[in-house]
């Protein structure tokens, strides 16, 4: 029935229909530097192509760099004052995103929002170069440790600059297909034990519950920096990519719903435009008890 409501404005004054660009429009964000993960495709690559449009300094973070190059020349062809960098990122990797945030910091750039938007729902479960489920590992292990690793700068530019530093976990209403004990971390280490779309759902739940007690964190501490979970919505995007029967499915339901148009405005709302750091969890039905709100 959601398919009938598409047009149906909310109480922002926007729908599903709504655009990025649209919901962005009049926001001047110049002098804000964002990273955004998975940015090569989909949601990451158009919130990294309206942020850019913006004026926002972008940088994604991408496990394929001459994709990752591809897109942004594609994406940001019409926009000449674009500031886009691309550097490599493999979430599944502890290495790899230790290696990213040592890249970052050579950057010198201070940093005001980061969006950990990649995700994978894999055709099977498997064990990742550190051993670990892939699934929780690229989908929240990879996203936790690059965000500790962040997270320094992030509290430098937002007391020297006076901006609220945002962290955006783009996670899923997947989040309710978990166990009945919610996450099995005794299972992480041994894949047959598990089923691939509860490891998917159960690696959303970890990234609810990460915005939340790192909202609760920065809040205690005083830190200018909000820390926010979205569900993005319905959308065709390479997530299902792996199972054909999904991926039919939703391109037939979702013909001419592209990520210009459904989803990635919730992610750009939730970065720019969100001024209630009370309210952490965007876009979700069970977002508020989930939270903690």
């Amino acid at each position: 029935m959601w398919v009938f409501s598409f047009n149906r404005k909310g109480p922002s004054g926007f729908s599903g229909a709504s655009t990025a660009e649209e919901v962005t429009a009049g926001i001047d964000a110049r002098g804000l530097v964002a990273v955004i993960t998975g940015a090569s495709s989909g949601i990451g690559l158009e919130t990294a192509r309206v942020l850019a449009l913006r004026g926002a300094h972008v940088v994604m973070a991408v496990r394929n760099v001459a994709a990752g190059h591809r897109a942004s020349e594609g994406s940001c062809a019409e926009i000449p004052s674009a500031r886009v960098h691309v550097l490599e990122l493999d979430l599944s990797s502890m290495d790899s995103v230790r290696r990213f945030a040592s890249e970052f910091d050579s950057l010198n750039l201070p940093l005001n929002i980061l969006i950990n938007n990649a995700g994978i729902l894999g055709d099977n479960c498997t064990l990742s170069i550190d051993g670990l489920e892939l699934h929780f590992a690229t989908n929240h292990i990879g996203h936790f440790l690059l965000t500790n690793l962040l997270l320094e700068n992030m509290k430098s530019a937002s007391r020297e600059s006076g901006v609220e530093g945002r962290i955006i976990n783009v996670s899923s209403s997947g989040h309710i297909m978990t166990y009945p004990e919610e996450i099995c971390f005794e299972k992480l280490k041994d894949p047959s034990r598990l089923n691939r779309l509860i490891a998917y759902g159960q690696s959303k739940l970890a990234n609810i519950l990460h915005s939340y007690e790192l909202a609760r964190v920065l809040k205690g501490d005083g830190v200018n920096i909000s820390a926010n979970a979205i569900h993005p919505g319905v959308i065709v995007t390479n997530l299902f990519r792996h199972n054909t029967i999904i991926n039919g499915c939703c391109n037939d339901m979702l013909c001419g719903i592209t990520s210009s148009g459904l989803g990635d405005k919730w992610e750009v709302l939730c970065q720019l435009q969100c001024n209630d750091t009370k309210f952490k969890g965007f876009k979700c039905r069970v977002g508020q008890e989930t939270m903690g709100i």
